[in-house]
């Protein structure tokens, strides 16, 4: 899907194609493709980098193109990964300015719906990619929050029962929160590289101040995050362990008193004579016998408090 945006104190659709527009492309068609390779003439590699959903942040000069690669957060249809990082693309020279996402996402229409509201004015190419690295940094946070609610309540299921399920929900968002530190940690180096490498007349130092002080929040949100859930995965794994090793001191303790009447019945059950053989009261004996033993048994162990 292609959108034209025109900067009017906020970003507003546009019907056509105009000097200095912003041109949004989401989940580009292969006609779109072929209107960005041969129409805007962009560089065919830039276009496949952004198309690899593995694509690192990063920024690249190639005859007179710019691109900036970062990456943002989305809600994903995956139940073993609920959240993950896409890249989205920004290409752009003198007179076009692209962006490329081949996922749906929130943050791109999100950011739009601000500056409107807000009416925002987009000076320049880099003020514009430094605004949308922003609305990623506050996106990551929105998502982090949700991803507390998550582990919380998987960790009240888990007071509750300790299940498979719930154990593999929180080590399903630990995973996520891996993508997550690692995709700030990217769009931060990208933050960084666009100081050194861009005329500081073009840049906003409170932008760029801004955006690096929400990713560094992002960032230092998710590893807490991800602290704490490590912490409690091995807690709930060391709580499974005793709770299997007591379960296999009952079963043991209970396999030795229900042998001491096996051994005795055992030992007058044998073909041989014995003082009880011809005995009327030789069963009772028995039975009295073994269920003495087996009480002194019970007895002993619940004094080491074996039980």
């Amino acid at each position: 899907m292609k959108t034209h945006y025109k900067n009017n104190s906020g970003l507003y659709e546009a019907s056509e194609m105009q000097s200095q527009n912003w041109i949004a492309f989401q989940n580009p068609t292969s006609e779109e493709k072929k209107y960005l390779l041969e129409e805007l003439q962009i560089p065919e590699d830039f276009y496949n980098d952004i198309n690899d959903v593995d694509e690192r942040p990063r920024i690249e000069f190639e005859n007179g193109w710019q691109l900036v690669i970062f990456r943002i957060p989305i809600l994903s249809n995956d139940v073993k990964l609920p959240f993950n990082t896409v890249p989205v693309g920004i290409i752009f020279n003198e007179s076009v300015f692209v962006t490329i996402c081949f996922h749906e996402n929130e943050v791109i229409q999100d950011f739009i719906n601000f500056t409107t509201k807000k009416k925002t004015y987009i000076k320049n190419d880099f003020d514009l990619v430094l605004k949308l690295m922003l609305s990623s940094g506050v996106w990551y946070l929105k998502y982090l929050k949700q991803i507390v609610h998550k582990i919380k309540v998987a960790e009240d299921n888990l007071e509750k029962s300790i299940k498979n399920e719930e154990l593999q929900a929180l080590l399903h968002i630990e995973k996520c929160l891996v993508f997550f530190m690692t995709s700030i940690k990217g769009n931060s180096t990208v933050v960084y590289r666009i100081k050194k490498r861009t005329n500081q007349e073009h840049l906003d130092p409170e932008l760029v101040e801004d955006v690096e002080i929400e990713l560094r929040q992002a960032l230092e949100m998710t590893k807490i995050y991800s602290d704490i859930l490590t912490g409690m995965m091995d807690a709930y794994a060391s709580v499974i362990s005793n709770n299997l090793n007591d379960i296999m001191k009952k079963m043991t303790l209970i396999s030795i008193i229900l042998l001491i009447p096996t051994i005795i019945a055992s030992f007058y059950g044998m073909n041989v004579p014995n003082s009880l053989e011809g005995n009327i009261y030789g069963m009772p004996i028995l039975i009295s016998v073994s269920i003495l033993f087996s009480a002194l048994g019970v007895f002993l162990f619940m004094r080491k408090k074996w039980f």
